[in-house]
């Protein structure tokens, strides 16, 4: 595990934070639901293990929504400024975590894993290069590399003991 801190935070600068490390995978999602819920073309989330995230300054209110699976989607925003900041996912529950990407104070060392839901996507957005694209979402095992691979079973495994 590495000890690479990386910073970010909201809009108006009152909720900062800090992750340790690399992301366990790294989604482009372009569904409707991203779509509805961000305002934008598509949202970019680096997940994470909630205890790599630690808020350093400010406050998080929580908006729940449904989850394509219909669970509960908890979006975490700035809770001054609304900014949303991280997303947990009935996937995962609260051991995992999705970071927006855009909130990092440097984003730019960051790279989707994968595009998905592709079949719901504006139809003028052009998809990137060399990045896999799928039409709907895919398996992770398939595209990650091993040490990734395990981090996720890792918290699968967790979540099906029964750790929310």
């Amino acid at each position: 595990m590495t000890d690479t801190l990386h910073e970010g935070g909201c809009g108006c600068g009152a909720l900062r934070y800090r992750v340790r490390g690399e992301p366990i995978f790294v989604n482009n999602c372009h569904c409707t639901q991203c779509q509805h819920q961000t305002g934008s073309t598509s949202v970019v989330n680096a997940f994470y293990e909630s205890d790599r995230i630690e808020i350093v300054s400010g406050t998080l209110s929580e908006h729940e929504v449904k989850a394509g699976s219909g669970g509960p989607h908890a979006i975490c925003r700035c809770g001054q400024c609304g900014t949303a900041v991280l997303s947990y996912y009935p996937r995962l529950g609260r051991l995992g975590a999705g970071l927006r990407v855009g909130t990092l104070d440097d984003p730019s060392w960051v790279r989707p894993d994968a595009v998905i839901f592709v079949s719901e996507k504006m139809p003028w957005v052009a998809l990137p290069e060399g990045i896999p694209a799928f039409e709907t979402t895919y398996n992770f095992a398939d595209v990650l590399p091993p040490e990734r691979v395990a981090r996720m079973g890792a918290l699968m495994e967790r979540r099906k003991a029964g750790e929310v």
